[in-house]
């Protein structure tokens, strides 16, 4: 018979049985090596309440706390959250990973190369002369 994937969807590998898991969002059980999962990061405090926050705060440079979440979602969870898409059978073949998206990163302007210094050595400006 015919196989559709080469892990048969699984990631299980000489083990002979996983323990099951529910899923996140419709609590449908899975086995723990089927499932997706996902590392979701998140501020515990809204957009809009992080500034008042820092407002009202006694320290400086308060970093808030971060909520880190492990979500585990079955295959048809998983499709329907989008989280991941159906691949044609040429695609299914391709074991590379997906491109990681990467946002622009927060320290970049540090790493930007300062303006060149000025010739002059006084507090005044340095005037180009004209002769």
């Amino acid at each position: 018979m015919t196989k559709k994937r080469r892990n048969n969807g699984r990631n299980k590998h000489g083990r002979g049985h996983t323990k099951s898991i529910r899923c996140t969002n419709c609590s449908r059980s899975c086995p723990k090596d089927k499932a997706i999962k996902r590392f979701l990061i998140k501020n515990m405090v809204e957009q809009a309440a992080v500034r008042d926050i820092a407002e009202q705060s006694v320290y400086e440079q308060y970093a808030l706390p971060k909520l880190y979440v492990k979500m585990q979602y079955c295959i048809s969870c998983a499709i329907h959250s989008k989280q991941v898409r159906n691949r044609s059978r040429e695609g299914r073949k391709d074991r590379q990973p997906p491109p990681r998206f990467r946002g622009p990163r927060k320290d970049d302007d540090r790493k930007k190369p300062a303006a060149a210094p000025t010739t002059g050595g006084g507090d005044a400006p340095a005037v180009a002369a004209t002769a």
